[in-house]
């Protein structure tokens, strides 16, 4: 049964974070400070088209993934492919750049037509998750295979997996929708092209190690879990009507889920949480300016929201007030003047360093000093 996508009808907040004179001046010397501080570009001279990264930093190697499209400039899954690429931090001309999958491939006796989001997930300093969405014969799945550092190899490329209760199907768009169908567990509409969102947060439950993230095709999006990284079980979806669409950040903090997803038709994403002890949604937050892929990051005690404009060319910053998610607070907005959409944000010492798009046109990683904007020491280590 699907669910139909409805305004939300009430909320305990309404942030527009361009109103606070503070957070645009702050985050007009962050821009300023990001211009001077770019890492390097991973796109490849050849490329057209780039988009959507994840990286990660183990022990001065900068690890990246995004999609390309080599034959036109637009964003056309039919054209593109799947990328990984790696080098030292300290002399990045020294990069590899592996294609993992693209159009016109073949695998188990399927022709892929379609490649689309591309990302890394990171649990161990010796073997990284390289995900990806693609088309085999036309119907959209989610596929992995791991990269080994201490012996510089990739495995073979095999589909994720969605369980929800007994049942385990492949993560697919068919896959999704039997498996929440057989639970008599009501979804939205999903769109094409599926996507699992980059940032892993962690809880033990009865003695195993799961690692939470988002999951999410068009209108649908949901909290889902994992321990191999492979097997993806659904955990829940907000229970309130709303105009969700596509990519949801999620945060795991104690025994609450944080959710912040961009809305259609309207310029508001919302915030909320799920209590994992009781089930619950809390009542959301809606948050003026929010398009594309937002993201959470936890530094000095405290959890923030990094939210990007509908004009992709900046990134917000809102201070989450986990006692009570109304009372949160913007503290910074960066307008570039110029492209940076779909950031991703890591934190390594006192150092935020974020990666994102520049036109579709550049794979970006920059850096910037997250405590002269959010306070605290500067301490680099990666």
């Amino acid at each position: 049964m699907t669910i139909p996508n409805i305004p939300i009808s009430k909320y305990s907040a309404y942030i527009n974070p361009a109103d606070d004179l503070k957070a645009l001046a702050l985050g007009d010397k962050c821009a300023a400070e990001i211009k001077a501080n770019i890492i390097a570009d991973f796109e490849k001279q050849t490329d057209l088209m780039v988009h959507v990264s994840t990286f990660t930093i183990i022990n001065g190697i900068i690890y990246m993934t995004y999609y390309a499209n080599t034959s036109s400039n637009a964003e056309d899954p039919t054209m593109q492919e799947a990328r990984f690429a790696f080098c030292p931090y300290d002399d990045t001309s020294k990069m590899t750049v592996i294609c993992l999958q693209k159009v016109g491939d073949s695998l188990d006796g399927k022709k892929i037509t379609g490649v689309y989001d591309t990302i890394l997930l990171h649990k161990d300093d010796d073997v990284l998750f390289l995900m990806w969405t693609a088309a085999a014969d036309g119907m959209y799945y989610r596929f992995y295979c791991t990269y080994t550092i201490s012996t510089a190899t990739i495995s073979v490329i095999l589909p994720n997996r969605f369980k929800v209760g007994g049942i385990t199907n492949d993560f697919s768009t068919e896959g999704i929708m039997a498996s929440l169908d057989a639970n008599k567990i009501p979804f939205k509409n999903l769109w094409s092209d599926i996507g699992i969102m980059q940032k892993l947060t962690k809880r033990i439950e009865n003695g195993a190690v799961w690692y939470y993230s988002g999951a999410y095709s068009g209108n649908f999006n949901c909290i889902i879990k994992s321990r191999d990284l492979i097997v993806w079980e659904y955990v829940a979806t907000p229970d309130f009507d709303n105009m969700s669409v596509w990519e949801n950040a999620v945060y795991l903090l104690d025994d609450k889920c944080y959710y912040f997803v961009r809305q259609t038709s309207c310029e508001e994403g919302f915030l909320t949480c799920y209590d994992l002890e009781d089930n619950t949604w809390e009542t959301p937050v809606l948050i003026r300016d929010a398009q594309s892929r937002s993201d959470f990051i936890y530094y000095n005690g405290g959890l923030y929201l990094i939210h990007a404009p509908v004009d992709r060319n900046g990134f917000g910053i809102v201070k989450i007030n986990t006692e009570n998610l109304g009372k949160s607070e913007p503290v910074m907005v960066a307008d570039m003047k110029s492209s940076l959409f779909y950031p991703y944000t890591l934190l390594y010492g006192g150092y935020a360093y974020m990666s994102y798009t520049v036109s579709r046109k550049h794979i970006r990683l920059a850096r910037f000093r997250i405590g002269d904007y959010l306070g605290g020491d500067i301490n680099e280590t990666y």
